[in-house]
This record gives structure tokens, sequence and C-alpha cells, in this order.
């Protein structure tokens, strides 16, 4: 899968939502995304474990608990 800025045609934008906690401690956690476009759901998730191990490699001190691929969600603003 490629980032969002490096693909070109039109398809709805995809999120890789993953959440990752510190391994020191891990009830310390975050919500992280990843964002594509012209990427099915179903490419998102098949990706999605070579992606997030990626980011493991780099991130040394997280891991990655549960993740999803998902259309973003768009809150309206009031």
């Amino acid at each position: 899968m490629q980032p969002l800025a490096a693909r070109t045609k039109e398809r709805p934008m995809i999120e890789l939502v993953f959440v990752a906690c510190l391994a020191a401690t891990p009830t310390t956690c975050e919500e992280r995304r990843m964002q594509y476009v012209n990427v099915s759901l179903m490419e998102c998730m098949m990706g999605a474990q070579p992606q997030l191990a990626q980011w493991s490699e780099t991130h040394p001190g997280w891991r990655v608990g549960r993740w999803q691929c998902r259309f973003p969600q768009i809150t309206k603003k009031a």
C-alpha cells in the first residue's frame, strides 16, 4: 500500500486505525491512523499487517493492539 499522496486514481479514502500501547506501561494506549486513497477495504485489510509491522519497527517502545480498516469518520462542526 502506498501512502495518501502516492496514489492518483479516484476512490474514497480509507483509514487503517489501530491502538498502540506502551510496552512498559500497557495501560497507556493511543489510537493511531494511517490514511490511504485508491485502496479498497479488502486491500487495506490484506496490507495492514505488513504496514503495522513496519510501524512497529520504527516505534520499538510500542505494541500494536487491535486494528481495523474503515472509511474515515467525518465529524460535523456545530
